[in-house]
């Protein structure tokens, strides 16, 4: 029989040896490695346009194609963890390891694709679209500390600290 301490470190686990395995030769891992930096580049960059926007009232057509490329990159960031998620986990989505991650994606996703369908439509002024951006990108940070923190576990877990 396992000790508390022993069952409750084995639920934690992030990875089995067999899912580290896959992780650590799937060139998926090196994709999310260099999409995640890449789309909080642009974020930043998108973040800077918006807000200048808002302060002054320059520069809506920046903002706007910035809030649209940072919107790219996430829908391929989504993409391509997927497929990550199924090599390492052998599910597209909501592996047990990145549930409350995946779950909170669909948030960052949705508020993303309003804004999308609200300019397209054109359902939504300059000033609001640009503050539904900037709900968007406020839960795109917490997601990003989310996984930030699971990157953290994970070099601890491999690191036998965790």
């Amino acid at each position: 029989m396992l000790s508390q301490t022993h069952q409750k470190s084995a639920r934690t686990l992030l990875y089995t040896k067999e899912q580290r395995a896959r992780r650590d030769a799937s060139i998926w891992t090196l994709v999310q490695g260099l999409l995640a930096p890449l789309q909080f580049l642009v974020f930043l960059i998108s973040l800077a346009l918006v807000l200048r926007f808002l302060l002054t009232g320059l520069g809506y057509e920046a903002a706007t194609l910035s809030i649209l490329i940072k919107t790219g990159c996430l829908y391929l960031i989504m993409i391509t963890g997927a497929i990550w998620e199924k090599v390492v986990f052998g599910q597209y989505l909501f592996a047990a390891s990145f549930f409350w991650e995946d779950v909170f994606s669909f948030v960052v996703i949705a508020l993303h694709t309003a804004y999308v369908w609200a300019l397209f439509t054109g359902s939504l002024t300059p000033d609001a679209l640009m503050v539904l951006a900037l709900a968007a990108y406020g839960t795109y940070v917490i997601n990003a500390g989310q996984f930030l923190l699971k990157l953290r576990a994970a070099r601890l877990q491999a690191g036998g600290l965790a």
